[in-house]
């Protein structure tokens, strides 16, 4: 199962001590959980349309889609 980036994000700042108020969020701190998190992003968004398209040619061959959105979000994202 995968992570989104704002999932990432928090559990970091979770476990680096931001939340429970013992330590200060300094901007570098916050720049680089940034930075990292929006190049975990920038990979979730390029992987999506590449398999968007590969969906998108099985749906043109076969008249029917492989994957539902609302399913691969389940699959890929949720956590039971």
């Amino acid at each position: 199962m995968k992570q989104t980036a704002i999932d990432w994000l928090v559990e970091q700042m979770f476990k680096q001590g931001y939340f429970d108020g013992n330590k200060p969020l300094t901007f570098t701190d916050l720049d680089h959980l940034q930075h990292q998190a929006k190049e975990m992003e920038k990979e979730q968004i390029i992987e999506a349309f590449d398999e968007g398209q590969e969906y998108e040619y099985q749906y043109h061959i076969n008249s029917a889609p492989k994957f539902y959105s609302e399913t691969y979000y389940q699959e890929t994202y949720k956590k039971d």
